[in-house]
């Protein structure tokens, strides 16, 4: 091997861990399915927006907040969220609103398919919808109340507490239940940009639309989980 191929294969070494140190430690997930794959409940404009420019920006911003420091970003995004009070007091807020934007927004996209699939709980988080709510209906129509009952914007959460019960919970902004140590498996985004396109201020009408595409294999499954 010559010293000119070893010049350049150092010279690529050093482009790579360039190109890596530049990596921000937070990216946004891809869909799962198409922007118009939640048609006609949830339009492929506002499925754009909301993935394309709302979740980049809360992704974009906890980069700015942690990206400096080397410690804080190899931490997964759940694991600032956990350690929130632990972190240093000037970027505590950014990571609580915009790391819990990405983790919430992480999760949401998850939970929704399209209404083809959508399904029934299945396995044992049947069972435990029966014995929290009375079974799905009626968990439905706690959701809504729930959800509709968020003042402003927040998100209303079907959460495992610590003792492995079901709960329904709603919070503000982007916060979740995960800051009080519950493992979240299905969250209603009640923000405006998550509807207002196509249904302006009719939230009812929405949280009707959206519980015809919940994922609920995928729920199932995070349910299995939380309580393994």
């Amino acid at each position: 091997m010559t010293r000119r191929t070893l010049l350049e294969l150092a010279a690529l070494g050093t482009a790579a861990a360039a190109a890596a140190a530049a990596e921000p430690p937070f990216t946004l997930p891809k869909l799962p399915y198409a922007f118009d794959a939640l048609e006609p409940y949830i339009d492929a404009q506002t499925m754009q927006i909301h993935h394309d420019k709302h979740h980049q920006a809360y992704v974009d911003n906890l980069n700015k907040a942690v990206g400096a420091d080397a410690a804080l970003s190899k931490l997964s995004v759940e694991e600032l969220l956990q350690r929130l009070d632990t972190l240093p007091a000037a970027i505590r807020t950014q990571v609580r609103n915009q790391g819990g934007g990405h983790a919430n927004h992480s999760l949401f996209w998850q939970t929704l398919c399209p209404a083809s699939k959508s399904g029934n709980p299945s396995g044992s988080l049947a069972a435990a919808l029966q014995r929290s709510f009375g079974g799905r209906d009626k968990f439905e129509e706690r959701l809504q109340a729930a959800s509709l009952g968020v003042f402003g914007s927040g998100w209303a959460w079907l959460p495992v507490d610590q003792g492995k019960n079901l709960v329904l919970d709603s919070a503000p902004n982007q916060d979740s239940p995960s800051l009080a140590g519950k493992r979240p498996l299905l969250g209603i985004d009640v923000w405006e940009h998550a509807y207002y396109l196509k249904y302006q201020n009719r939230r009812a009408d929405y949280l009707k639309a959206i519980l015809q595409v919940i994922n609920w294999e995928f729920v199932s499954h995070r349910y299995e989980e939380a309580v393994r």
